[in-house]
């Protein structure tokens, strides 16, 4: 499949490891996935269902285990923000086979709407730039305004639209690779 990218490369995107302090006023760390593969799976088996989105992430830890390992294998991009000693964010860059990555992200919904989404995408990004990542895409349903306005606003633009999803995407300098 042939995807639309801008010509233009969004960013600059500040790779990990960061921190701050989120809008709920909680201190917050993003680093690369370092591969504690148990920590993803309990912030995932305490994933709300209801804010599962395309059929992600699955429930059920044989499941949830089994898309883990998929999406952070060696060729994949990953990042985790934790806070209170837990993950409670999870964004990954999974090559799609041609020349982009499909863009995933998961935030916990007691840290939602406090912050933590846009900068672990950022930073998600600023890591797939420092790995030579320079096309990224992604699908979002219609009518998550909320989602389609945190991606516009780190730079993706609308790139196809169907009837229940829409494509965006961005592309990425890899002259600023770290």
């Amino acid at each position: 499949m042939t995807r639309i990218y801008p010509d233009e490369p969004a960013g600059p995107f500040e790779a990990p490891p960061l921190s701050f302090e989120d809008g709920e006023g909680r201190t917050v760390e993003i680093r690369a996935f370092d591969g504690d593969v148990d920590a993803l799976v309990a912030m995932y088996l305490d994933f709300d269902p209801a804010d599962r989105a395309q059929g992600i992430p699955p429930t059920g830890e044989e499941r949830i285990r089994d898309w883990i390992e998929g999406i952070t294998s060696e060729d994949c991009v990953n990042v985790v923000s934790r806070a209170a000693d837990q993950i409670v964010g999870h964004a990954t860059l999974v090559p799609d086979g041609g020349e982009g990555y499909e863009l995933a992200i998961f935030v916990l919904s007691a840290y939602q709407n406090a912050g933590i989404g846009t900068r672990l995408i950022t930073a998600l990004l600023g890591q797939g730039e420092r790995e030579g990542v320079d096309r990224v895409w992604l699908t979002v349903e219609r009518w998550n305004a909320p989602a389609i306005a945190l991606y516009r606003k780190v730079g993706f633009e609308s790139s196809k639209s169907e009837n229940f999803e829409m494509e965006m995407s961005l592309r990425l300098d890899p002259e600023r690779r770290g």
